[in-house]
């Protein structure tokens, strides 16, 4: 993990405090360097986070506790797209009814090594959407995806902080001798999997 230059704490910050506190830590840090921002809900995460992005920051979060999410902002050097003192508008929650269900960790078929950087690719590429899906559930192989040495583990813990419920199949986890490694989200069973996909809007495969 890199160095943080500054640390910005809006816990407890209505909105737009959070993001006010960031784009102006931003500017007196030239938007160079790594900035850490302390929230306490997913909405301030999700408001955060695509302010960063559309500056141009790198941007990574993670849940610490019930109420406690820290964002990291990499900041590139290039000049922000607005003033810092610009009026920022607070965003709904960005969280939709879809479900997002994985069942191996790679994606296609053909060559497992590049099916592992398609899985990658696809799980960082729904970082990136406008609308973030409201669960997303791993089973058979796709719970690989969860525990300790996953690269797709940053991408996910992000997702979890800004509000995406992540569960793992807990028979999966055990098959393959993975959980007490399991390192974002919760275990879960079959039952409760099939009961939120029957609940879901729409459900995204990727195979």
């Amino acid at each position: 993990m890199s160095q943080v230059d500054m640390t910005i704490d809006a816990r407890g910050d209505a909105c737009p405090i959070p993001v006010v506190k960031t784009k102006q830590a931003m500017a007196t840090m030239e938007n160079k360097g790594v900035l850490e921002v302390l929230v306490d809900n997913e909405t301030a995460v999700q408001n955060v986070t695509k302010m960063g992005q559309k500056n141009g920051a790198q941007v990574t979060s993670e849940k610490r506790a019930d109420k406690e999410f820290a964002i990291t902002l990499t900041l590139s050097g290039e000049a922000p797209a607005a003033a810092a003192g610009e009026a920022v508008a607070c965003m709904p929650d960005a969280r939709s009814n879809q479900i997002i269900v994985i069942s191996s960790n790679v994606m296609g078929s053909g060559d497992d090594v590049l099916g592992e950087k398609l899985m990658k690719a696809f799980i960082f590429a729904v970082t990136q959407q406008d609308e973030l899906p409201k669960e997303m559930v791993f089973y058979n192989g796709g719970v690989k995806l969860t525990v300790e040495g996953s690269e797709a583990l940053a991408d996910l813990k992000s997702l979890e902080a800004q509000g995406v419920e992540i569960v793992s199949c807990g028979t999966c986890l055990d098959f393959y001798g993975l959980k007490e490694k399991l390192a974002v989200g919760s275990v879960t069973n079959m039952y409760d999997i099939v009961e939120r996909m029957e609940k879901a809007s729409s459900i995204v495969k990727p195979s």
